[in-house]
């Protein structure tokens, strides 16, 4: 196996693992009825959150992780597709939808299989969240690919040994 396979295979691994992640909050261990178990006696250990504020912080923190996870999918994906499809540029649109759509059909499918368990609820919205923060993902992607690309630009245009 070559350099290139190998990073490939990194690439595809890192994905693959983190859906393996996301599966498994999928699951009833992670529900939001489990999570509160752990998540109150903290919360309220340190910051003294009584249980009214802590119902609103623990949703928050639920959608937080949902962003936080699909974003993270999404940039793996890219990374999977870019070493998979190479190209001589830094970002193509190519990469982006693949790991954009890659990424909204996983969130749609762990939301879709939560209807069938009792302890969780599949819900629309989080499969809308779970697509935006797969977009969000992309459009870091492009701006900071495209912030690296025009300062290899500048750097490029710089007078080389000119000194004053």
């Amino acid at each position: 196996m070559n350099s290139q396979q190998k990073q490939t295979l990194k690439a595809w691994i890192a994905a693959g693992l983190w859906m393996v992640l996301i599966a498994i909050e999928s699951t009833p261990y992670l529900s939001s009825a489990n999570t509160s178990r752990i998540l109150y006696p903290i919360l309220h250990f340190l910051f003294g959150m009584d249980p009214f504020r802590f119902v609103a912080w623990h949703h928050y923190i639920r959608k937080a992780g949902h962003f936080i996870g699909y974003f993270t999918l999404s940039v793996l994906l890219f990374r999977a597709w870019r070493a998979t499809l190479p190209s001589t540029s830094l970002w193509t649109l190519r990469w982006a939808a693949i790991a954009f759509f890659m990424s909204a059909f996983v969130g749609s499918m762990d939301e879709w299989h939560q209807t069938f368990l009792p302890s969780r609820t599949g819900l629309v919205s989080d499969a809308i969240l779970d697509s935006v923060a797969a977009l969000v993902g992309q459009i870091v992607i492009f701006l900071m690919l495209s912030l690296h690309r025009s300062r290899i630009h500048q750097e490029e245009a710089l007078p080389v040994g000119r000194s004053g």
